[in-house]
C-alpha cells in the first residue's frame, strides 16, 4: 500500500534557501535516520571549506529535506547501524588515499567498464554481461519505467510537492539527486516543465554518480522522443554532474555533450562535469558510488557552499 501524500502548505521558512535531495535505488535507511546521516556527511564536507556556511545550515536544519521514496518501492528499510562506523570513518578522512586512487583506477574496474560501456551501446548485450548487481538495477528500473501500479507517477510526485511549495514559498532551491534519484529528478522536473504558466526555476541541479550519460537510460527518460523544442525540463538555471573515478553507474562521466541542445535552445545557462576520487569503504571495500562519499567530497561542498551564499545575498 501507498503512504498517503502530505498535504502541501505555505512554509513558514519563506526566502530562505532549500536543499531537496533525492537518493538512489535500494533500501535506504528510516528517512529521519537517513537524512541525519547525509546532513551530517554535507555538513562536514562545507565545514572543511566554508566553516561559516556550514555553521549556517546546521543552525537552520529546516533547509535541507530528502524524498524518502524506497520504502515505497521495496517495502523496507535498510539498517543503518551496517553503515555508521564507516560513515564514521569516512568523516575523520579527508581526501582520497593513494590505495583509494590505485583501486578506483584498477584494470579490474576498467576492464567491467568497457563491458558495460558496450552492453550500453548494444542493450540486446545486457542481461547476457550483466552481473548480480547489474540486474538487480535493470529490472529496478523496468518496474520505475513501466509505472507499475502508478509507482514512479507517485514517486515523482512526492518531489513535485514540496518544489512547488518552496517555489510558492519564494524559496531559493538546490536539487541534489545521486545515482537513479537523478532519473526521478530529470522527469519530474520535465513534467512540471510541460505545466502551464509554471515559469520556475531550479537554481542548481546538482547530480552524483547519475547514469543519464547512459543510451539505455536516456531513451527511457520523460521527453527524449518529443521534439527538440519540447524534449528537456525547462527549469533548471544551473546543472553540474560531479562523477566518482571508477564509479560504473556513471558510466559516462561527463553529460555536457549529452544534453548539449539545452544550451543550444536557452534552456539552461550552464552544464558542468567534474571528476572526482571517492573514499567511502565499508568492511574495507571502496565504494566511489556511496552517497556518503559524494556529500562530503570537497567538489561537492564548493558547489554547496557557493549556492548557499549566493541565495543568502
Amino acid at each position: 500500500m501507498l503512504t498517503r501524500l502530505p498535504i502541501p502548505a505555505m512554509s513558514k521558512f519563506s526566502g530562505e534557501p532549500l536543499m531537496i535531495y533525492v537518493p538512489g535505488l535500494k533500501p535506504k535507511p528510516e528517512p529521519r535516520a537517513h537524512r541525519h546521516e547525509l546532513f551530517r556527511c554535507l555538513l562536514e564536507g562545507v565545514r572543511r571549506i566554508d566553516p561559516d556556511s556550514a555553521a549556517q545550515m546546521q543552525e537552520h536544519d529546516h533547509c535541507f529535506d530528502i524524498i524518502g521514496w524506497t520504502y515505497d518501492f521495496y517495502g523496507e528499510h535498510y539498517d543503518l547501524n551496517l553503515d555508521l562506523a564507516a560513515i564514521d570513518a569516512l568523516l575523520r578522512q579527508h581526501s582520497a588515499t593513494d590505495k583509494d586512487r590505485a583501486e578506483a583506477t584498477s584494470w579490474q574496474r576498467k576492464v567491467l567498464h568497457r563491458i558495460y560501456s558496450i552492453a550500453d551501446l548494444f542493450p540486446f548485450l545486457l542481461h547476457p554481461l550483466a552481473d548480480e548487481t547489474l540486474e538487480i538495477h535493470l529490472r529496478d528500473l523496468r518496474r520505475y519505467v513501466k509505472n507499475e501500479y502508478d509507482m514512479a507517477e507517485f514517486i515523482r510526485r512526492l518531489l513535485k510537492m514540496p518544489l512547488r511549495a518552496a517555489w510558492k514559498s519564494g524559496r531559493p532551491i538546490l536539487l541534489i539527486a545521486h545515482s537513479m534519484g537523478s532519473i526521478i529528478a530529470y522527469d519530474a522536473l520535465w513534467q512540471l516543465s510541460q505545466e502551464s504558466g509554471n515559469n520556475y526555476n531550479i537554481d542548481l541541479f546538482l547530480t552524483m554518480g547519475s547514469p543519464l550519460g547512459q543510451t539505455f537510460i536516456q531513451r527511457r527518460i520523460k521527453g527524449w522522443q518529443e521534439q527538440p523544442d519540447n524534449r528537456h525540463p525547462r527549469n533548471i538555471k544551473r546543472w553540474v554532474n560531479i562523477a566518482a573515478v571508477g564509479d560504473l553507474t556513471a558510466l559516462d562521466m561527463r553529460l555536457q555533450n549529452d544534453f548539449e541542445e539545452m544550451l543550444q535552445l536557452g534552456l539552461v545557462e550552464s552544464i558542468e562535469d567534474r571528476e572526482v576520487y571517492n573514499y567511502f569503504r565499508l568492511e574495507g571495500e571502496l565504494n566511489v558510488h556511496a552517497e556518503y562519499g559524494y556529500l562530503v567530497n570537497e567538489v561537492t561542498a564548493g558547489y554547496i557552499s557557493e549556492w548557499w551564499r549566493q541565495s543568502r545575498t
